[in-house]
């Protein structure tokens, strides 16, 4: 039986959610939506502000991580720390 989060869990549905389940959300909404390499990205959540970092393919990956998060109901503010890894094309 597979140990990972499902894309979509119920609890998804409360737009009140906040800092661990908000990040949580975000993250899996990433996945789901943009079909991003989330391997090297961190979501974090203070409150209703999230906060993206950690490493992508491509600059387009982290403008629409960012977009991603931004559309997730109950997220008021992002903080786009996402960079492209080295070696990768921008």
């Amino acid at each position: 039986m597979p140990t990972e989060k499902p894309i979509y869990s119920h609890q998804d549905d409360d737009p009140h959610l906040k800092d661990d389940d908000l990040a949580g959300k975000v993250l899996r909404f990433i996945r789901y939506a943009t079909f991003i390499d989330i391997t090297d990205m961190d979501v974090f959540a203070l409150g209703e502000m999230i906060v993206l970092s950690g490493q992508v393919q491509s600059e387009s990956d982290v403008a629409c991580a960012g977009d991603a998060a931004r559309s997730v109901i109950g997220v008021t503010t992002v903080e786009n720390r996402l960079t492209v890894k080295p070696g990768q094309h921008p």
